[in-house]
């Protein structure tokens, strides 16, 4: 059975998931997997322990701590997806990192002389537990805001209330995320 709840942050409406013991998706609801976020009465169920915990960890983080990671998470992707998302989760509070960056990093790993960013795009984008694995910090090669799901208004949002320098960056006139 999957749970769900919801959690109300400064910035918006967030859907949690669960196994019963695991978190297993963290979103806006706004984001471009919100048909997840349709929940039926028996789903809804916000007093699982898990719950608690990621509650406190968003309290913690929305009020400009770095928290640490102490939810008890289940991911579910590919080898690679998954090392990409544990790669995000050493990315430093407050900093931010290239695709092109992680995709060196995994292309070192693997013994190879190039990996592919927008591959890195991919696992990036689908990462079911945003915020707490910070596929926010994750930006494009020449300071492009792109790539979030949750949207990019979100994504400058998060990245502010880390106190990201944010003239580095900029809105892409098209593309994805916007």
């Amino acid at each position: 059975m999957e749970y769900k709840c919801f959690y109300e942050s400064a910035i918006g409406r967030i859907i949690l998931t669960s196994d019963g013991e695991n978190l297993t998706g963290l979103w806006f609801t706004t984001s471009r997997f919100s048909e997840l976020c349709e929940i039926e009465k028996e789903q809804f169920h916000e007093e699982l322990p898990v719950f608690h915990k990621t509650r406190r960890w968003l309290n913690a983080y929305f009020k400009g701590q770095n928290p640490k990671i102490d939810v008890p998470m289940r991911l579910s992707g590919s080898a690679f997806c998954l090392r990409v998302w544990e790669i995000l989760k050493t990315i430093p509070y407050g900093q931010t990192i290239t695709y092109g960056d992680i995709a060196k990093q995994i292309a070192a790993e693997q013994g190879k002389a190039k990996m592919s960013a927008q591959a890195v795009g991919y696992a990036v984008g689908h990462n079911p537990i945003s915020i707490i694995i910070p596929c926010h910090r994750v930006v494009g090669a020449k300071g492009n805001l792109t790539g979030y799901g949750g949207g990019l208004d979100k994504k400058i949002q998060l990245l502010t209330l880390e106190n990201v320098a944010m003239d580095a960056f900029y809105r892409p006139k098209r593309g994805t995320a916007l």
